[in-house]
């Protein structure tokens, strides 16, 4: 089975604009996502998908693979589908380009049940919810899934709510086991070609959420629970944490 990465990759963010090219110890952003994902085991190919030209040539000076992509695609998954066009694989993993400290085996994680499951058309992770602030934070997407580990729903609200603990949040935590949704998503290829021709559904308006689109249509998602974590970028403070967390390490 052959699996590509693709790290989509914008520079023209609204909350952090040039965000893949900022240097995080000497390496830019995308040269720290593309290098953590080629650590990745069971990955054949890894390459960026971008509108911009100057994250072209940042990555093609690293040494990486590049693909230029049209500039009016609405999300990143419609980058994502035009390269998967063009390509000959059987699974693709996508990898938020604001990931530089993305561990390896959550790619793996994600990536077995659509390895061992061909009824499977999409994949994504979820992992546990530290604290009442990030389970109230409408930033952090949470997710519920069933007893064989599919999505039901993904929010931005606080789910699964606790009627009888509303007043102890803590306690309810501890007793919901709640999970926060992790933004790495793999796809049959041909699920992936079909996904962006899907009409926008009235759920993934409201929440702003992609994958709620599958769930309308009626495709299932498998969440994977793992145990590892990633710091994502979104701001330049989340920047200054990454790269302590480097420096520490």
């Amino acid at each position: 089975m052959n699996v590509t990465a693709i790290i989509p990759a914008r520079y023209a963010s609204t909350r952090f604009p040039g965000k893949p090219l900022v240097d995080i110890l000497g390496k830019s952003m995308i040269q720290r996502v593309y290098e953590r994902v080629r650590e990745a085991h069971g990955i054949d190919r890894v390459l960026v998908a971008t509108d911009d030209q100057r994250i072209h040539d940042a990555v093609r000076a690293f040494g990486g693979e590049v693909a230029m992509t049209r500039a009016d695609h609405p999300t990143g998954t419609d980058r994502l589908a035009e390269v998967a066009a063009l390509l000959d694989t059987d699974l693709v993993v996508n990898v938020q380009g604001d990931e530089p400290l993305i561990d390896p085996r959550m790619i793996e994680e994600a990536l077995e049940p659509l390895r061992t499951d061909a009824s499977i058309p999409m994949g994504t992770l979820k992992t546990p919810i530290a604290t009442v602030e990030e389970f109230l934070n409408p930033n952090v997407v949470k997710v519920v899934t069933d007893r064989e580990g599919f999505a039901l729903y993904f929010s931005r609200a606080p789910i699964p709510h606790s009627r009888d603990l509303a007043a102890d949040l803590p306690q309810a935590l501890a007793q919901n086991a709640p999970f926060k949704h992790v933004g790495l998503y793999v796809y049959r290829r041909d699920f992936l070609l079909r996904y962006p021709h899907l009409p926008v559904t009235p759920l993934e308006d409201l929440e702003k959420l992609e994958q709620l689109r599958a769930l309308e249509h009626g495709f299932r998602i498998r969440v994977v629970a793992t145990e590892l974590n990633s710091l994502g970028v979104d701001t330049p403070e989340d920047l200054e944490r990454v790269r302590h967390a480097l420096a520490r390490s």
